[in-house]
């Protein structure tokens, strides 16, 4: 019976083994895949105007060439596009969680069916896509005088991000006991300090996770810098990128450069959030 039962747990194992196995080599191919244009596109930053032309998927011919990160440095406005775009990115996350996490707060302890109609007036926002009333909105941000200032992508950064964040938070603060709502309240703190002190710290990798959601198409927009700016001080990274294509021919190694330099931010974040992002995607998964 004991040798049965050995060749038994043996079996398991070895079949587990083969899924580990199988599962390691499918992530392996799909991080090449994912991973393969940044090589080719750092690559080919270091190149010059006529190599990529002629070798585009190999490796620079002799020396790599720096002056294109020089020549973005030197001639272009890459600091003031950087600095614009961070500025709208950090403000716009920051207002973000901070209206996410109290909207999610509010939803989770609200009772009655008032408050699933707010969610769900919430959650079809992922439906409808922001850029379908661009001209309402253009109207709007006219109106407000924020027109060629960096202040007129934050609210339509937060309004587009809104709707996941509520959505993510509030899924994640309707698993926090209630009793610990409780004890605050016996304790004396009001809802400001309880939210602040027991709720904020508990939502860090849902926090992180909602950052991380909206940090690719906040730093990557065009489409609201497009209608909204046309001030060169105004403009956002991406935005400025244009400026390097030109009617009949483009300096694609200077291109690439700019764009490799305006990877690094949300690779560094990524990287800095990274196990809170993923206690936030895997919080649900195994209850007991």
């Amino acid at each position: 019976m004991k040798s049965k039962s050995m060749i038994t747990k043996s079996a398991i194992s070895n079949k587990e083994q083969r899924k580990l196995t199988i599962s390691h080599v499918i992530l392996i191919i799909w991080s090449f895949v994912a991973l393969y244009p940044i090589i080719i596109m750092v690559i080919n930053s270091f190149k010059d105007r006529f190599s990529i032309y002629k070798n585009p998927f190999g490796l620079p011919e002799g020396a790599w060439n720096f002056m294109n990160y020089a020549a973005v440095f030197k001639d272009g406005d890459f600091l003031v596009y950087f600095r614009n775009s961070f500025i709208v990115v950090i403000l716009s996350l920051f207002l973000l969680l901070i209206i996410g996490s109290m909207a999610a707060y509010a939803l989770a302890n609200m009772r009655g069916k008032l408050s699933y109609i707010i969610y769900f007036f919430f959650i079809a926002g992922m439906m409808l896509p922001i850029k379908i009333a661009s001209i309402t909105i253009l109207e709007i941000v006219r109106n407000l005088g924020l027109i060629n200032t960096i202040w007129s992508l934050i609210p339509v950064y937060i309004a587009m991000g809104i709707p996941v964040a509520v959505f993510i938070l509030t899924a994640f603060t309707r698993e926090i006991p209630y009793e610990l709502t409780e004890a605050g309240i016996i304790d004396g703190a009001n809802r400001a300090v309880i939210f602040t002190r027991i709720i904020a710290p508990l939502l860090r990798p849902a926090l992180a996770t909602t950052a991380i959601y909206n940090l690719v198409p906040f730093w990557n927009d065009l489409w609201f810098p497009l209608i909204f700016i046309t001030d060169d001080k105004s403009k956002t990274l991406l935005l400025g990128v244009t400026r390097l294509f030109g009617q009949y021919q483009t300096d694609w190694s200077r291109v690439l450069a700019v764009l490799t330099l305006s990877a690094i931010p949300v690779i560094l974040l990524y990287l800095m959030m990274s196990k809170q992002f993923i206690k936030g995607l895997t919080a649900g998964a195994v209850k007991g």
